[in-house]
């Protein structure tokens, strides 16, 4: 699984600097959309094949929460650890944690204080996503299904979900889908408000 996405991102890669035309680039992000639309349009079939989805997420209840609490904990706390290493103020480190892999928002948000702080949070958020989608299959084939929701962040409900889903099961699918629909509402919320905290 990790060889054939790496090789579909080299062969994107490829073909956007030597066949894509430069006047399509502008619908770029359609064709993105598109694409992913039909991605989650198969992930939702694989998932909606799976028999009694419904009553094992009732049964864990308030429980599936976890998993986004835990995986939001560890990225505040791991962005802090690193940011004191690299000599970045702790709320900021949090705030680039905080963005939990979706780099278009948390880079607008922090660019507002500083250009530099907006570039480090899309770096380091596409950098997450990146890493991601490399490491899924790995961690869940090694370490277990459950936690490779971990590595995806807000992006576990979208872009990395078709990589969970395919990795794991339908139970760890729908999990993964509110993990990272818990995480992208958080993210408005906690981005400001570590900066808010000097």
């Amino acid at each position: 699984m990790t060889v054939k996405i790496l090789l579909a991102v080299g062969f994107g890669i490829l073909f956007g600097l030597f066949i894509f035309p430069v006047n399509m680039a502008t619908y770029m992000s359609t064709f993105i959309s598109i694409g992913l639309c039909i991605l989650l349009f198969f992930v939702g079939i694989d998932i909606g094949r799976q028999e009694n989805i419904a009553k094992k997420v009732k049964e864990l209840g308030l429980k599936v929460l976890l998993v986004p609490l835990m995986v939001a904990l560890g990225s505040i706390i791991g962005s802090m650890f690193g940011g004191a290493i690299l000599g970045i103020p702790i709320n900021q480190a949090g705030a680039i944690g905080a963005g939990f892999g979706w780099y278009s928002l948390s880079a607008i948000e922090l660019a507002k204080h500083s250009a530099q702080l907006g570039t480090l949070a899309f770096i380091t958020n596409v950098c997450r996503e990146i890493i991601a989608i490399i490491i899924i299959p790995i961690i869940a084939k090694y370490i277990g299904k459950l936690e490779s929701i971990a590595p995806a962040g807000a992006t576990a409900m979208d872009t990395t979900l078709p990589i969970i889903s395919k990795a794991t099961d339908g139970n760890v699918a729908v999990i993964s889908f509110i993990t990272g629909a818990s995480l992208s509402l958080l993210v408005p919320i906690l981005v400001p408000f570590f900066m808010i905290l000097q």
